[in-house]
């Protein structure tokens, strides 16, 4: 029989097992190790089984939109925001719709509900308008604070990102072209008042006599903005809420945005929308080394693109404030920045962001404007009462199935329910602590399902180890001794366990790709749980088999209790050779 080549192992070779329960011991102290250095030391719990908050929030028709309501709207809100709590890192939430225009936010406890209340029910319309004026607020109470200093002119030559206006960002185009005390003359100047009329000498004079010449009407719509504007108010906070309420995008508005140095809110008097939030790709909030700022950078649609050069090229061309284009939130002049150069493509929005305010905005922005506005009705504390009951009932039946099967292994494997009941710890071991890292770092929350997942789990785990210890039985009944039927039982066994996991990690893929919910995470358990099986089997398994066959006498020898008695699997142990007397006569001598 040749040898096998040099360089390449024979088959049935038992490779380097130590190696292999090395590494899975590494695995598991860093597992282990790292759960106790984080401090999260058990699983964060779904809202069934902790409780949380219950947000419940009403449609409203956008005005001019009565038939906005329907099914289509309602379905498109309730993605949206499954996306925003996502987003947040939130897993297990649930948002479903309740009759024809209410909306059901479940949030695990554990999460910013205050974050969370905020993003669900927020329209998001995103506008980029021109700027016709600004007018400063009145101070804001804070004697302790001393106000920064004006920019310098050259500050204007800055580029666009730089001169973001922003709430408490020092900006070099926060030049108010109106008082407090001139509002309705600033509204007039804004929208480009008709020229006078001539006096009745026949001469043109700049301003009409108002003895002789009676007052141009005013037109409707410049009456209905200087109202609003003289009445705004945005130091106040409900007022900055609704200003620009009742304006169209194609129509002239007021907004509310906090001064550059922080120390007032300004009012802004802003042309029709040039762009909008669907003309934005996607946006993200990111940190910039160079300025040492967190920032929102915005990518537009190839349409959105479009829009925007042809703006700031009529933008370039004014005098300061008309050449700053507002970013405009739901009202809100986040930002103005001025533009000195045609830009087009990305943009970016600068102010006084955090890590977490930058994502948020950059989450809500990325993931679009609610279809309908939401008006919140109820907020509750969901307890978790029932949700424990259903859990202690499902850990009862879970123990019930796991002391069943531990009976079955050791009844009929006897010796090798010790490997299979090893391996059963370490893969419970590897997924309790991956559950609980996972809760801080992607917001994963162990629901009910979750649960059931993890049951389920246990008859997949134990079905490798079956098929793996049928394998080495089937070697021994052809008459191959324990060493050699452990090393050629496992390219066949292997091949097997490979197959039954990757049907198993499909239809967990398929399942959390197609459902939402608490249904997720049933998904995600047994997504989960199914590699880590293939990771035991590999790493711990069939390693350990080898050096107990190798090793021991117990299961080398084929033990009657070690589930490999060649006796009991219906194979008779080889016969020892012994020496024969030959049966040759030696010649007598004559």
């Amino acid at each position: 029989m040749a040898a096998p080549k040099k360089g390449r192992k024979a088959p049935g070779a038992p490779g380097r097992p130590g190696r292999a329960l090395a590494l899975m011991a590494i695995v598991l102290l860093a597992l282990v190790g790292g759960m106790f250095a984080s401090g999260h030391t058990t699983p964060r719990l779904g809202i069934d089984l902790a409780g949380g908050t219950s947000i419940t929030l009403k449609a409203q028709n956008e005005p001019g939109q009565p038939n906005a309501i329907n099914k289509t709207n309602m379905d498109t809100a309730v993605g949206i925001m499954e996306r925003r709590v996502n987003g947040m890192g939130v897993s297990e939430a649930e948002v479903q719709t309740q009759g024809n225009d209410n909306i059901i936010v479940n949030i695990p406890k554990g999460t910013n509900s205050q974050q969370a209340r905020d993003q669900v029910g927020t329209t998001a319309k995103l506008y980029f308008r021109p700027v016709l004026t600004v007018t400063q607020g009145a101070p804001l109470p804070d004697p302790g604070k001393t106000p920064a200093p004006n920019p310098s002119a050259t500050d204007k030559d800055k580029p666009a990102a730089e001169n973001s206006k922003g709430p408490g960002t020092p900006s070099a185009t926060a030049t108010p072209t109106s008082t407090a005390t001139s509002q309705g003359r600033a509204v007039t100047d804004a929208l480009k008042a008709p020229t006078p009329t001539p006096n009745p000498t026949g001469g043109t004079s700049g301003t009409p006599d108002p003895q002789k010449t009676p007052p141009p009407a005013q037109d409707p719509a410049t009456a209905k903005l200087e109202k609003a504007f003289a009445a705004l108010d945005c130091n106040d906070p409900k007022q900055r809420e609704k200003a620009g309420d009742g304006f169209r995008p194609s129509e002239t508005t007021i907004g509310c945005g906090q001064s550059p140095d922080g120390t007032s809110w300004d009012k802004y008097i802003l042309g029709p929308a040039e762009l909008e939030g669907t003309d934005v790709k996607k946006a993200s909030g990111t940190f910039d080394t160079q300025r040492a700022l967190w920032k929102v950078d915005m990518e537009f649609t190839k349409a959105g693109s479009d829009k925007f050069a042809k703006t700031t090229a009529k933008l370039m061309k004014q005098q300061s404030p008309m050449n700053q284009f507002g970013i405009v939130l739901d009202g809100n002049v986040v930002s103005a920045p001025s533009v000195s150069s045609v830009l087009s493509g990305n943009a970016e929005i600068t102010g006084s962001f955090n890590q977490e305010s930058a994502q948020e905005l950059g989450n809500i922005l990325s993931y679009g404007s609610l279809p309908l506005t939401f008006k919140e009705e109820t907020v509750t504390t969901v307890t978790p009462a029932l949700g424990s009951d259903q859990l202690e009932a499902g850990l009862i039946a879970g123990a019930i199935g796991l002391v069943l099967v531990v009976i079955y292994l050791v009844v009929y494997y006897r010796g090798l329910s010790f490997v299979a009941l090893l391996s059963l710890l370490v893969s419970g071991i590897m997924t309790y602590t991956i559950m609980a890292l996972l809760g801080p770092a992607i917001g994963f929350a162990l629901n009910l399902p979750a649960v059931c997942g993890a049951i389920v789990a246990i008859g997949i785990t134990a079905d490798s180890f079956i098929v793996y210890f049928e394998r080495i039985r089937d070697e021994i009944r052809e008459g191959r001794t324990l060493r050699p039927a452990v090393e050629r039982a496992w390219p066949r066994a292997r091949r097997t366990i490979l197959v039954s996991d990757f049907v198993s990690l499909l239809s967990a893929v398929v399942l959390y790709v197609v459902t939402v919910g608490k249904v997720q995470g049933f998904a995600f358990t047994l997504g989960l749980t199914t590699l880590l099986d293939v990771v035991v089997v590999f790493l711990f398994t069939k390693p350990l088999m080898t050096l107990l066959a190798s090793k021991t006498k117990f299961f080398g020898n084929g033990h009657k209790w070690s589930g490999l008695d060649p006796k009991r699997l219906g194979v008779q142990p080889p016969l020892r050779r012994t020496r024969r007397v030959s049966a040759t006569t030696e010649p007598k001598e004559a």
